[in-house]
């Protein structure tokens, strides 16, 4: 199955984080790719407890604005290689990939190498694809799509991020 979470409301990334500890409860094992994040987020510090649950990131922990460098290419492409290795092995039941629409979006990945490696992914692992912006040709390929929408954010109040609620 193929599951997507998107839209611009916070979330998506906590709803994956909550499949794998899910997953994880029930003895699956669980790969997180998390494309764009470089940064050590206080999930992976939980995480890293959890054996049957397994992060990498592929980013290089800098906000990208505009234009992505060659570097944020170059991380995203392994990332992807990696996923793929992965999903070849079957060794894991769940794969989610953290922010990939993003990396597409940015033009970090192509859109065909994404949707190819959707298409040619056997049964096993479940897929989970994050991050804003999925776009349409990934959704139809989705088995469910969660469109996360904001109503209202406290960052418009002038609040900062804060270290174990934003990352």
């Amino acid at each position: 199955m193929i599951q997507v979470y998107t839209g611009n409301g916070k979330g998506k990334t906590t709803a994956a984080l909550g499949m794998a500890l899910r997953a994880s409860g029930a003895g699956l094992r669980v790969f997180i790719a998390q494309f764009i994040k470089g940064k050590n987020y206080s999930e992976l510090a939980a995480l890293k407890k959890i054996k049957n649950i397994k992060v990498e990131q592929f980013g290089r922990g800098c906000f990208i604005k505009k234009t992505a460098h060659a570097k944020d290419i170059a991380a995203a492409k392994k990332g992807l290689l990696k996923v793929r290795k992965i999903i070849s092995k079957e060794t894991y039941d769940m794969v989610i990939l953290d922010e990939i629409n993003i990396a597409l979006k940015l033009n970090l990945l192509e859109l065909k190498e994404v949707i190819s490696l959707i298409k040619k992914a056997p049964k096993k692992p479940e897929l989970v694809l994050t991050g804003r912006y999925a776009h349409p040709k990934i959704i139809k390929l989705a088995d469910l799509v969660s469109q996360i929408k904001e109503i209202k954010h406290y960052y418009k109040k002038g609040v900062k991020v804060r270290k174990g609620i934003e990352y």
